[in-house]
């Protein structure tokens, strides 16, 4: 098995408009999301993502909901787990929407992700 590989994703052309407005239509995902648009790869550790009041469990489906809606890719390094963005993908696939949905992000306001929750 190589030493870095890529968790099950969909191919670029077989990215669905509709699975990825499902897939950011959760606040919890939309601050991942928004998180994920500075084009680095990140750690799958919720306190590193602002997401400390959610078990791990948790934010593991939200970045696996994601993942297979092919918005995002998870590189998989040994035990660790390393998230980014699928810019230049969605990019090809819908012009302008990351832009479009990063530009209204800040509309979503307070919500789950700012206030302790039992998970």
């Amino acid at each position: 098995m190589p030493e870095d590989e890529r968790l099950p994703q969909p191919a670029t052309a077989d990215i669905d408009l509709v699975t990825v407005l499902q897939a950011l239509g959760d606040p919890v995902r939309m601050h991942l999301f928004s998180s994920y648009a500075d084009g680095r790869e990140h750690s799958c550790d919720p306190r590193y993502l602002g997401l400390s009041h959610l078990h791990k469990s948790t934010v593991s489906h939200h970045m696996r909901v994601m993942r297979e809606a092919g918005v995002t890719t998870t590189r998989v390094s040994g035990r660790n787990r390393y998230v980014s963005l699928r810019r230049d993908d969605l990019d090809a696939r819908f012009p302008g929407l990351l832009d479009a949905l990063l530009a209204s992000a800040p509309a979503f306001g307070p919500g789950p992700c700012d206030a302790p929750q039992d998970s």
